[in-house]
């Protein structure tokens, strides 16, 4: 925080070195900044990446656009002060926070000078010919702002959860080009129309801005709702037996750390976690009660129904429409690479690669969990279990990785953070049909 407050403190001192823009109307960028302000007010929290979402950043980029100065930078400044005030931000965020923007800010505003020095005209002027004469500055300022926000956010939250900031940058900065291209081409065409028409102009764009918000926050509310209902799914589960008490979550957690290890896009490592949390969703069927209650080692007959757990497991998640891309990697969590797994015997790379990273990650927590008829592996003892079966129960390329020293600590340390947040348990499924499983 204090390296981005210094560069913060560093960029405003420079945009101040900049001359004010003779003739522009600092009104149009104030109606521009107070639309971006009611914006961050009415902001919505986006759970799955621990943040706030809101448009505020069209209007503050349109404002820049329309006043190219140091008084489009205090007025956004300003408005962020209010918004960590509305808010009731804690004085160490709101500093991060009113930095942040200062930073960004400054940035785009020296790249806009940069690369459009003369005073800008969008007043009296047609959009196509302002677009022409600054729509390379436009973009390349915006450009600006939103790298040096994305970068920002990404430092603190990878000091704050330990995740690769290059993950963290994909997952704020939008892939796909015409979706980053819109909020330029709105943010331009915000400035222009405000400029020419006043407040008139801004109560135009008012209406789709509002409605580009409503349908973020929409998103975001359903993301929200998916994350809490799988939370009370695996609640619901893992009441059934007391024993594996925050199994489920931890599986999604090592799953997470592997399927990132060996490169997976964050939006295939998000269905990998979404797969994993879900895998014994099964176990909820009454069919299964008895046994998951049951002290000790589990009798044939025992096991054989525990081994329908993955097929119902697939069968209950299939019924929701959003989820139904993860079915196959829960259906086939259980099967070994040379085929000697279950519920149907497939092997090598015919089992999904989901399934592939959850058996890793399954087996661990088995393994380093106290058993009534056994202690927990220690480190090495539980790598070794991995190297030895290696090409038998484990692909043996996944293996490779989990067991490097880069990866093993990580994944151990954050298996047993696991167990100490929740009660020790076993896992009666996890008879071992190898060694370790």
């Amino acid at each position: 925080m204090l390296i981005v407050t210094a560069l913060a403190v560093l960029s405003l001192a420079n945009v101040a070195r900049f001359p004010l823009v003779a003739g522009a109307p600092i009104g149009v960028a104030a109606v521009l900044v107070l639309l971006g302000l009611l914006a961050e007010i009415f902001s919505f929290y986006e759970k799955g990446r621990h943040a706030t979402g809101s448009v505020a950043f069209i209007p503050y980029a349109a404002s820049l656009f329309a006043l190219p100065d140091a008084r489009s930078v205090g007025l956004i400044v300003t408005a962020q002060l209010i918004v960590q005030f509305w808010h009731r931000r804690s004085p160490l965020k709101a500093v991060f926070n009113v930095a942040q923007f200062s930073l960004a800010t400054g940035v785009a505003l020296a790249v806009w000078v940069a690369l459009a020095p003369n005073s800008p005209r969008l007043q009296d002027v047609g959009f196509f010919d302002a677009s022409v004469a600054y729509g390379v500055a436009a973009v390349f300022s915006y450009l600006a702002l939103s790298v040096t926000n994305t970068a920002c956010v990404s430092v603190v939250m990878w000091a704050a959860t330990g995740r690769r900031i290059a993950e963290l940058v994909r997952g704020y900065l939008p892939l796909n080009i015409g979706l980053a291209a819109l909020p330029v081409v709105f943010s331009f065409f915000l400035a222009w129309l405000t400029a020419n028409l006043g407040l008139l102009g801004a109560g135009v764009m008012f209406l789709p801005i509002a409605v580009v918000r409503q349908l973020m926050r929409t998103a975001a509310e359903l993301t929200n709702v998916t994350e809490e209902l799988l939370d009370l799914m695996v609640a619901a589960i893992e009441a059934r037996d007391p024993y594996t008490s925050g199994h489920s979550k931890r599986v999604a957690g090592a799953s997470v750390i592997i399927a990132r290890a060996i490169g997976l896009k964050e939006e295939e490592v998000e269905r990998v976690q979404v797969a994993a949390l879900l895998h014994d969703v099964g176990k909820i069927d009454e069919r299964f009660a008895r046994i998951l209650a049951k002290e000790g080692r589990l009798t044939p007959d025992e096991w054989d129904t525990m081994k329908q757990h993955p097929i119902r497991s697939a069968e209950l998640v299939q019924k929701i429409s959003s989820l139904k891309d993860v079915v196959p990697a829960i259906r086939h969590h259980h099967e070994n690479w040379d085929g000697t797994g279950y519920p149907d015997c497939i092997r090598g790379e015919s089992i999904p690669l989901a399934s592939r990273i959850i058996m890793f990650a399954d087996t661990l927590d088995a393994i380093t969990t106290d058993r009534p008829y056994r202690k927990a592996l220690d480190p090495e003892e539980a790598r070794r279990e991995f190297v030895k079966f290696r090409g038998k129960q484990f692909d043996p390329h996944i293996c490779e990785v989990v067991v490097s020293e880069s990866v093993w600590g990580k994944l151990y340390e954050a298996v047993l953070l696991g167990h100490e947040a929740t009660k020790p348990g076993r896992l009666g499924e996890h008879r071992p049909s190898t060694a370790v499983a």
